[in-house]
């Protein structure tokens, strides 16, 4: 989970998971196209979220695709995220109940 964390924490890393989530199955030119960084910044990057296992790659000839991984994600919706929205939605739905009693 930290490795997650930090890598998400690096706004360069989250333009290129955002970019797999445009389009996946992106080569390494395709993902730096258009970026202000090298080609070697944009490699590290990448080797980053591999190792953070928020991309995958599959080899298709001499090239590398990488594709989002969106599992970590919704691990950290799920422990972080998800226990705080439920509350939310039971007190709606609580209220909800109490509006509808108080018209009868």
């Amino acid at each position: 989970m930290d490795l997650v964390f930090k890598a998400l924490a690096d706004p360069s890393r989250r333009k290129l998971l955002d970019r797999l989530r445009a389009r996946n199955g992106q080569t390494l030119s395709e993902l730096g196209s258009g970026l202000d960084m090298t080609r070697q910044a944009v490699a590290k990057h990448l080797a980053l979220l591999e190792a953070a296992n928020l991309i995958a790659t599959r080899k298709r000839g001499r090239e590398k695709l990488h594709y989002l991984n969106p599992v970590p994600i919704q691990g950290i919706y799920e422990r972080w995220i998800g226990k705080f929205e439920r509350n939310r939605l039971r007190a709606l739905s609580d209220l909800k109940k109490a509006l509808e009693q108080g018209d009868d």
